[in-house]
């Protein structure tokens, strides 16, 4: 076992990705995900790597992995059988939600349903006050009737959760004792643990969240460590968790809803890399696979995080629509939009594309495995940006007439149009959609996006990219090298780390420093405690988020403070670092309003080698190609004859004029005429608009 060789492994929706960094190189692979077997994919996609790269399965010595498992059971609402347990009187917080409605004057507004049915809810007389004071105690009859309530019930899987718990949780202790020792095969999450800061309903919704995936995630990941022992991989599995670090396996077994978005999250990794390398302020992420399209915040080379996400936004990407969860993230925005997103038309006679996906199984039209429905690879097929021969490397050959086919009968005809046209239609759809995506993201964070890089990778982006910077007024645009695989590369770049999180309360005018010195010490052995699995007594670094608010305001931003023992006085400081980004964010703060902290956030994470900058290059000679395609100009709204180059041709300094085709074994980058493309020292692809270049 070499530890200098490590491979990450990202599964998506339709594809596995796999990314094997050895002594001297980066082997990649690209397979279809197996979706009765995920394991299977996996092993499918290390060997194919291994043997690229002429290694051994044994000699592996770090496996690092994400996965959308979790994402999609909480979409597809495939767990297990859950009981939850409150306390009485709050049985249907998680139904009432905030009360907030996200769109005002809709009359047929329809919010997302609880994961545990009402039925399944079960109280307890039992109350904690908001400073951990036992106002009403647990009676130990009371959770014996519970007991046998949850084994008469027969249900897999228990999620607890009582009133301030995050202040006081003995009494989610002694009840998850009681149930592990009557049936010790059960699964039992508790808020004190999963998510340990005020806000019944985030609190509730996110351990009821982890429950409902957690005996799915344990037999998977379990299955999946058993697999590649038997295929001599003895190397240490670590699994990518939703803040952008790495943490064991057992953790991640025990606490998956900190896997949320842990594919995504490496993608984000992946990004802020180059975004270092590269010297940009201000970069956005733009993850385009099969299945999905996720875009995230990049500033000063760190993705944006935030304590709460919310999955599946099911109402024009608005906050409110989707599952709350209150676990640490990187903050982004995912809509149902990737390759193998299905078109369709609806009841006005529009297009419309996703969410629903063919997949993997039985994939696109053109895939040739059984698949019927138009779907964006189709017709990027059709408009002449694939090349149906080597697609995926040549590994999946792909058919036009199948794709033409399914364009046709289920749209064109349909609407009276050609083939092609409707083609147009399809990618023209998905590429608006991540725009509005992208507009509404940025927004919420009060920024300016047509100021921003973009830093495309995926599958998919590097294909629509330059039509989505047209879109949104972009003028840069960076496609890094791997960048078919870039979460899985991204998992290779991350930090072992974990957040821990704790509610506590205080105003300002009243800041205990001797109570939150206490809270931040347990914190930070806490979040030790878990980096020491993976990264043993290597550096680390700490990271203090307090979040704070206004007295009054409903909700509260992150402001990061300097890790020190804070002291009498230390009031003032607190409030300058409120007010600068409180400022930053909204362009003003309020005068002559107290302010309070609800949250504390402690990161401790392990030190990366620093990042050798790329060289950078704005001009240079213009190189031609003989070889040619035609492909549809979305901008232009024709067909025009591009340059189809390799990209291990284009040297540092080389320029390729648009419109080009920039060929790679994993994916390819469409150049629009509107933009010519700039090798750079780093071997990434700078796409700049043609009247921006310098």
């Amino acid at each position: 076992m070499n530890p200098n060789i490590r491979v990450g492994v990202d599964i998506g929706g339709t594809f596995t990705d796999v990314a094997l960094q050895y002594p001297g190189g980066l082997a990649t692979a690209k397979v279809l995900t197996n979706y009765s077997k995920p394991e299977q994919a996996i092993l499918d996609g290390i060997l194919k790597a291994a043997d690229a790269a002429g290694v051994g399965p044994a000699e592996i010595g770090q496996v690092i992995h994400g996965t959308t498992l979790v994402t999609n059971s909480l979409i597809e609402r495939r767990g297990a059988k859950l009981a939850f347990i409150t306390t009485e009187g709050f049985r249907d917080v998680v139904e009432m939600r905030s009360e907030n409605r996200f769109e005002q004057y809709d009359l047929n507004l329809t919010l997302p349903k609880p994961l545990v049915a009402r039925k399944d809810r079960f109280t307890m007389k039992e109350r904690v006050a908001a400073d951990g004071s036992v106002l009403l105690a647990l009676e130990r009859a009371e959770i014996e009737a519970m007991v046998q309530t949850i084994l008469d019930g027969g249900y897999e899987s228990v999620a607890i959760g009582f009133m301030h718990a995050y202040a006081n949780p003995a009494h989610e202790q002694m009840m998850a004792e009681a149930l592990k020792a009557a049936a010790p095969d059960l699964s039992v999450s508790i808020s004190s643990v999963i998510s340990p800061q005020m806000r019944e309903f985030e609190r509730f919704n996110t351990v009821i969240a982890n429950a409902y995936v957690q005996p799915q995630v344990a037999d998977y990941l379990g299955r999946l460590v058993a697999r590649l022992r038997d295929t001599e991989i003895a190397a240490p599995v670590f699994m990518m968790h939703s803040g952008g670090g790495l943490i064991s396996v057992e953790t991640a077994s025990a606490e998956p809803v900190r896997l949320l978005e842990s594919g995504p999250a490496g993608g984000a990794i992946f990004a802020a890399e180059f975004a270092r390398a590269h010297g940009l302020d201000k970069v956005l992420s733009f993850d385009m696979g099969g299945t999905t399209a996720k875009i995230c915040l990049i500033e000063d080379g760190r993705p944006k995080t935030a304590n709460t996400f919310e999955v599946a936004r099911t109402y024009r990407f608005k906050k409110g629509s989707g599952m709350p969860v209150s676990t640490p993230v990187v903050e982004m925005v995912e809509i149902g939009a990737g390759g193998g997103s299905i078109a369709s038309i609806d009841a006005m006679g529009r297009i419309q594309v996703g969410p629903r996906s063919a997949a993997s199984e039985p994939g696109p039209a053109c895939y040739q495995r059984g698949g019927n429905e138009p779907t964006v690879t189709d017709a990027n097929l059709t408009l002449g940006r694939l090349d149906a021969d080597n697609f995926a490397g040549g590994a999946i050959p792909l058919s036009r007439e199948l794709a033409l086919a399914a364009l046709d009968e289920q749209l064109a005809r349909k609407l009276d149009m050609p083939a092609a046209d409707a083609a147009f239609g399809v990618t023209e759809m998905v590429d608006e959609n991540m725009a509005n995506a992208a507009r509404v993201h940025t927004v919420e964070n009060g920024r300016d996006i047509e100021h921003f890089t973009m830093i495309a990778f995926g599958g998919g982006a590097p294909l629509h990219a330059c039509r989505l910077c047209e879109k949104l007024g972009i003028d840069s645009l960076i496609i890094p090298p791997g960048a078919g695989v870039g979460s899985a590369i991204g998992f290779l770049k991350a930090p072992f780390s974990y957040e821990a999180t704790r509610g506590l309360f205080q105003r300002l005018d009243a800041f205990d420093p001797a109570m939150v010195n206490a809270a931040l010490t347990e914190l930070e052995a806490e979040a030790r405690a878990f980096v020491k699995e993976g990264a043993g007594d290597a550096e680390t670094t700490i990271r203090l988020t307090a979040f704070m608010r206004y007295t009054g305001q409903g909700w509260e931003i992150p402001v990061v403070l300097p890790y020190t023992p804070f002291n009498d006085g230390d009031q003032t400081m607190l409030l300058q670092a409120f007010e600068e980004a409180y400022r930053n964010l909204f362009g003003r703060i309020i005068d002559d309003l107290p302010v309070e902290v609800t949250n504390w956030s402690l990161t401790v994470a392990s030190v990366l080698p620093d990042m050798d900058k790329a060289q950078r290059f704005l001009t240079g000679a213009s190189m031609d190609s003989d070889r040619s395609r035609e492909f549809f100009d979305s901008a232009l709204r024709k067909t025009v004859t591009a340059r189809e180059v390799d990209r291990q041709a284009i040297t540092a300094g080389a320029v390729v004029e648009g419109p080009a085709v920039i060929t790679e074994s994993e994916t390819s980058t469409i150049v629009t005429s509107g933009y010519s493309v700039i090798g750079q020292g780093d071997g990434s692809l700078l796409l700049l608009r043609k009247g921006a270049m310098k």
